[in-house]
């Protein structure tokens, strides 16, 4: 089956046609979006499970609810849309009855709805308020983090989520130059600290990458969401998980390690005691990325990796 998408579909996600085939809806399916966005990869679970296939798509975005319940109208009752955190997708399940699904799709990161929509602060490109959040009913700003933390935990975050080898000195002149309380203010922050352009990359990016993933927590949102939602699969259900950050793949790629082996006690202990028995099957031993035609019509398309996971 080749997923190709009605006329009337919201913008494509990143490697929409590739999670569609490997995900495989059917009519008699129950299915999860924990990263709704606009309801892409929502609308081809839906349109490819008709006429009877269930989907429940969630999102901690209240601007990403209102885009994906408009989408995804279209569906009915097929489609519910929920406001929250996919950290909490077994009460969310447990509330509209399901005990297990058959697809989960998870669609990491900074969507490109987020980065379009200036007033959040996820973009170094415009000024805005330095904000960041996910949900911005709630939480710690951007602007938060830089302006309270203290030098060194500022610079162990940029180093951490940003793997940026001048995290010390962006951190001391972030400390220099407070308050900072805009987008361009710290871009500029940023770039007076350790030089103009290297390359096509702009310096401030990995910088705002890492407050970013702080502001929302996300590696440790991803870590602790992963087993949980493979234990909401029926067998023979999917998990189709794509991510943009390194650190973010290296997390998905050692929790479907570790669900996939029947043992992970450490390597030199002679004789197992963990009693761990494999749940899923790696269905990418490699992850998939976006072919060029993608990547040259969306550059952001550029840094994403697939992978996917069977229960068994």
């Amino acid at each position: 089956m080749e997923a190709v998408p009605s006329a009337s579909q919201p913008h494509r996600p990143v490697l929409y046609q590739e999670t569609i085939e490997y995900l495989a809806p059917n009519s008699s399916g129950r299915y999860l979006d924990c990263t709704a966005g606009a309801g892409g990869h929502s609308y081809g679970i839906l349109e490819f499970s008709a006429p009877n296939g269930q989907l429940i798509s969630i999102d901690l975005d209240p601007t990403a609810i209102q885009l994906t319940t408009k989408n995804l109208s279209l569906f009915g009752e097929r489609a519910t849309i929920v406001h929250d955190s996919y950290l909490n997708a077994a009460r969310i399940l447990q509330q509209k009855g399901w005990d297990k699904v058959d697809g989960i799709v998870l669609d990491l990161g900074v969507s490109s709805m987020q980065l379009d929509q200036v007033e959040r602060g996820f973009s170094f490109r415009t000024e805005a308020p330095l904000d960041m959040r996910f949900d911005p009913t709630k939480g710690s700003t951007a602007a938060d983090l830089v302006n309270n933390l203290s030098e060194k935990e500022i610079a162990d975050l940029i180093y951490r989520y940003g793997e940026e080898r001048h995290s010390r000195r962006i951190a001391r002149k972030i400390v220099q130059n407070r308050p900072i309380l805009t987008t361009t203010q710290l871009a500029e922050t940023v770039r007076s600290a350790i030089g103009g352009a290297h390359g096509k990359i702009d310096p401030a990016t990995r910088t705002f990458q890492a407050i970013r993933i702080a502001v929302n927590d996300e590696l440790r949102t991803v870590e602790e969401a992963i087993p949980s939602l493979i234990e909401l699969l029926n067998p023979k259900g999917r998990i189709a998980v794509i991510s943009f950050h390194s650190l973010e793949d290296r997390l998905v790629k050692q929790a479907f390690r570790r669900e996939s082996v029947d043992c992970i006690c450490p390597p030199e202990q002679p004789i197992c005691t963990c009693g761990h028995v494999a749940s899923i099957k790696v269905l990418t031993p490699r992850p998939v990325s976006p072919t060029e035609k993608e990547i040259e019509e969306n550059p952001r398309a550029r840094s994403a990796k697939l992978r996917v996971a069977e229960k068994k």
